[in-house]
């Protein structure tokens, strides 16, 4: 198995907050395997029905463990999984728990308590930088074109059939179990055209004649899609202007091998780095921060910029996102500042190998490569 290091240091480190961690991410994404390889762990699998068994009566099953760690994998098998974590949390701190699910904590009525104050929560994103030196693959194209899922990341021929088990897996596994949705049809169209125009401005009434729906489930299969992480919802940053787009969300599906297997992109060209880029960036962002509070600007002129993190009050940070940094325009960035002239501005770009920094207008750029963002990001918010 692969040591993913950083993602253990983050299992350790939420460890210390809390004794009971809650491990998130789409199916496939690692969260078995990255568990296994934590020393002195214990592990249980909630899809056995031994193991559900043993954990009918929680105080009973918590008396008996010996070890100091244990992973309770796919709990969300069992009958009331939130009773035996709150219990865990409760009464026994003295083990650590590190529990596994495919969705957020409060998604799924079998949770009735999301376990406030009790547990620190953990989401395993896909593949990103520090992975690629654990799997020993430093070639970032084939991390676009594959995806982050390392299942498919390791295969060395692009893995079309993979994609669409998934898929399977995901509606009779995740939907069915935990949202039990009747329109197979329905929802995956809708995730297939969502795919279709991942990074987009999203309009829920242009998705419900095609899916043969009405627009209050178009809504029902968006958040049902973002609790499962398996798209983002990246909404817009504005002070509320007549001249801003302020309500009109954009959706990111979750992983780029994802996007290129509904685009029929068996192998890439020049023009759709770009958009892949994007979206790496926007994982490796999220990763590091572990929030999903991530916005865009755009105004009604058409201009826009790809990202803008905020946190507590300080001023609005900008992030461009460019495969070569000769891509980069600074019209976009303009507008904005014209808007909110405090803040840092980046653009981060895959052919920057030290960064540099350029001024347009008074404004000053930061070129830099995604190690340096993350850094900056990082000290920033």
């Amino acid at each position: 198995m692969v040591n993913r290091k950083f993602w253990l240091n983050q299992i350790e480190n939420a460890w210390e907050r809390r004794s009971v961690v809650w491990l998130s991410g789409v199916r496939r994404v690692g969260k078995t395997c990255l568990c296994q390889t934590l020393p002195d762990i214990e592990y249980f699998d909630c899809e056995l029905p031994r193991v559900r068994r043993l954990m009918e009566a929680p105080q009973e099953f918590l008396d008996s463990i010996e070890s100091e760690r244990i992973v309770l994998d796919e709990i969300h098998r069992l009958p009331n999984p939130s009773e035996l974590l709150k219990i865990a949390a409760d009464h026994y701190p003295q083990i650590k728990i590190i529990a596994t699910g495919s969705s957020t904590l409060g998604a799924s009525a079998k949770f009735r308590d999301t376990l406030a104050g009790r547990k620190t929560e953990l989401w395993l994103t896909p593949i990103m930088m520090d992975d690629l030196n654990d799997f020993n693959q430093s070639n970032i194209q084939h991390r676009l074109l594959h995806g982050g899922l390392p299942p498919f990341f390791l295969e060395a021929e692009y893995p079309e059939n993979d994609y669409q088990e998934w898929i399977d897996a995901y509606w009779a596994k995740d939907i069915q179990e935990l949202f039990r949705l009747e329109r197979r049809y329905s929802f995956q169209k809708f995730t297939e055209l969502l795919m279709l125009q991942s990074g987009g401005i999203f309009e829920a009434t242009k998705f419900a004649a095609p899916c043969e729906v009405s627009r209050g489930t178009i809504s029902n299969y968006l958040s049902i899609l973002e609790a499962t992480f398996v798209v983002h919802i990246i909404r817009p940053f504005s002070s509320r202007r007549s001249s801003e787009i302020v309500s009109a969300p954009k959706v990111y599906g979750f992983d780029t091998g994802f996007v290129c297997y509904y685009q029929g992109w068996t192998q890439l060209r020049q023009d759709d780095l770009g958009l892949l880029w994007e979206h790496y960036v926007l994982n490796e962002i999220m990763a590091h921060i572990q929030s999903r509070e991530i916005q865009y600007w755009r105004d009604k002129r058409g201009h826009e910029v790809d990202f803008v993190l905020t946190r507590s009050r300080q001023m609005p940070i900008v992030v461009e996102c460019k495969w070569s940094a000769t891509g980069f325009s600074p019209r976009q960035l303009l507008a904005f500042r014209r808007q909110y002239p405090e803040g840092s501005n980046f653009v981060v770009a895959h052919d920057v190998d030290r960064p540099y920094t350029k001024t347009y207008n008074g404004i000053t750029v930061n070129f830099l490569n995604l190690n340096t963002l993350i850094t900056e990001i990082t000290n920033n918010t």
